[in-house]
């Protein structure tokens, strides 16, 4: 179930943001669009270790703004298609970087089977419940073989205070769980660079500051912004972990 502070914080910052960026300039576009949590650095690994190259066909599954999205086609020359079920976002998206949008969500993607080469699930699994049906989908859409790039909250314990609205942060033991239970090999998992050059923070940061300008006195504004302070708040305590997971698409088990 989607909660309106996830509304408010997934699909209305998403519009101000849009917004903010087409009037900062089109340099402000990837770096705000990727909200702070996707970092170059962080981009970088996974593409490397998702080996993205030119006409790679990338989907991204929660792929809000698009600003990774965008980066990876700008960077290697990749082919994403965003899914999003997020109708502003979805708006936002296309706006920003004209590139193919999905409005679905990531139960039930409208794509055949066996048809992405790499996906990527960038801040997504701990906001759905039903975690194991997004992996097995996105395992459908693959190709055997093919690559999953995540970045993902993982707890530290089960139980995690104060959890922000409509998150369920896995812990590791249930996050390598799911993994090999939705098809899953995990090859790779590092703790997520937190380090970008002050030209892309510096963008960020001014694109924040103009949504916040516009837009500071609106509720919807207010419970985006809580939402990010208990995020924060569980990273300083070391409730949570942002971790940068690679893992390769395997053949299903064939029921007995």
């Amino acid at each position: 179930m989607t909660t309106f502070a996830m509304v408010a914080e997934f699909d209305a910052l998403a519009g101000w943001t849009a917004n903010a960026i087409e009037q900062l300039g089109k340099r402000h576009a990837i770096p705000g669009a990727c909200r702070g949590s996707a970092s170059p650095t962080a981009l970088a690994w996974l593409a490397e270790a998702c080996e993205l190259s030119d006409g790679t066909r990338l989907l991204d599954v929660g792929a809000g703004v698009g600003g990774p999205a965008a980066w990876a086609a700008e960077r290697f020359g990749a082919r994403p298609i965003l899914l999003e079920p997020m109708l502003t976002a979805c708006r936002a998206a296309a706006r920003l970087f004209g590139l193919p949008v999905i409005a679905a969500d990531g139960g039930r993607i409208p794509l055949r089977t066996g048809s992405v080469d790499v996906a990527w699930c960038l801040g997504v699994l701990c906001t759905v419940r039903d975690k194991a049906a997004l992996l097995s989908e996105i395992h459908r859409v693959l190709a055997p073989g093919s690559s999953l790039g995540l970045l993902v909250a993982v707890a530290r314990t089960p139980r995690v205070l104060p959890t922000p609205a409509g998150n369920h942060f896995p812990t590791q033991q249930e996050l390598a769980a799911l993994l090999a239970g939705t098809g899953f090999e995990l090859l790779e998992q590092i703790d997520r660079p937190d380090d970008a050059p002050l030209s892309w923070s510096r963008r960020v940061d001014q694109v924040a500051a103009v949504v916040a300008a516009r837009h500071g006195a609106d509720l919807a504004y207010q419970l985006a912004a809580h939402q990010s302070e208990c995020f924060t708040r569980l990273l300083a305590s070391g409730q949570i972990s942002m971790q940068l997971v690679h893992a390769v698409s395997r053949p299903c088990p064939t029921p007995r």
